[in-house]
Parts: C-alpha cells; sequence; structure tokens
C-alpha cells in the first residue's frame, strides 16, 4: 500500500471511530437546554453542567450568558453554588430544536 492510500485509510478509518468530534454553536446550546431541562426545577450546578456538556469553563460561561440574556435559563446561587435552571421560554425552544433535528435527520442531514 502506498504511503498516501495508507494515510487517507487511516484518516478516514479515524473518522469513523472517533465520530463527530467538534460541536456547532447551535448543538451545544441544545445540549445544554437538554441538560437543564433533565435536571428540573431543582436545576443543574456549574461542576454538573460543564461535565454532562462537555464544555470548558469560558465556553460554558460564554453560552449561559446568551442563554440567560435570551431568557432561556436562570442563574441562581444555591449554598455557594451556581445552578441553572431552564425557563418556559427555553423548553420551548428545546422542543422545536428537537424537531427540526428530527426533520433534518429524516433527510439524512446532520445538525
Amino acid at each position: 500500500m502506498l504511503p498516501t492510500q495508507y494515510l487517507i485509510q487511516t484518516v478516514c478509518l479515524l473518522d469513523v471511530e472517533m465520530g463527530e468530534v467538534y460541536r456547532n454553536s447551535v448543538k451545544i446550546v441544545g445540549d445544554v437546554l437538554r441538560i437543564t431541562d433533565e435536571s428540573g426545577m431543582t436545576g443543574v450546578n456549574l461542576t454538573a453542567l460543564l461535565r454532562k456538556a462537555n464544555l470548558s469553563y469560558s465556553r460554558l460561561a460564554n453560552v449561559a450568558v446568551k442563554l440567560m440574556d435570551a431568557g432561556m435559563i436562570d442563574e441562581q446561587v444555591q449554598e455557594g453554588q451556581r445552578i441553572y435552571v431552564i425557563t418556559s421560554r427555553g423548553r420551548d425552544y428545546l422542543r422545536r430544536y428537537q424537531q427540526f433535528a428530527e426533520v433534518a435527520d429524516s433527510f439524512g442531514l446532520k445538525l
């Protein structure tokens, strides 16, 4: 096998094995809203949200500010911890996002 063919084959295998490596902003917003929604009315603390969303602190802080400004999540401080709770507006956005993702998927498109 030629070196170029080996490299192409290896890259293709890595792409298949690793799956989606990067998420766009829309998918990240959807993930953050889904996680806060799954946490219910008690909300999710910052550390758990960082871990479950697989985001750096700076990236999550940026997304959280935008979501709070848009009225999609609320931030509460309980016993010195930041807790994030989804709002009704955030739930509505999440529901519509999930519907759109299903339609896109039915056409073979990835968000």
